[in-house]
């Protein structure tokens, strides 16, 4: 199922990132880049084995991850997380967690488009993705 995922998703439209950010804890000046900013995930699978690449001109990250197996994550804003990624039904669900919080990160396909929603707290994120042909 995980399969479904694969590919490359361009960002189209994102909804309340900076107040994402923000509850993150991002700085003033890194959150005017971060909301500019257009990446592109890229989603790999192999065997058991899921890469995903966040590709932009400000900064790239890359995490390679099995489903249930927890792993440490540095974040595109230097956190260092414990990071849990787990598939129920059709959504993929990452939990990152650091210092006492936790922040949910929701993604979901349908068709040609791909929708990550982003929750930390009574904070919730949307940005929608259109996959590359």
């Amino acid at each position: 199922m995980a399969a479904a995922f694969a590919g490359t998703w361009n960002l189209k439209e994102s909804k309340n990132f900076d107040d994402y950010m923000k509850a993150l804890g991002v700085g003033f000046a890194t959150r005017q880049v971060g909301s500019m900013t257009k990446p592109t995930t890229i989603i790999s699978v192999d065997g058991d084995t899921i890469t995903l690449k966040t590709v932009s001109t400000f900064k790239s990250t890359e995490i390679n991850f099995r489903l249930g197996e927890e792993f440490e994550e540095i974040t595109a804003d230097d956190r260092k997380v414990k990071s849990l990624v787990n598939l129920d039904g059709d959504k993929l669900i990452h939990v990152q967690k650091w210092d006492g919080k936790e922040t949910t990160l929701v993604r979901e396909v349908n068709g040609n488009s791909l929708t990550l929603t982003l929750t930390l707290g009574d904070v919730v994120c949307t940005r929608s993705y259109v996959k590359a042909e």
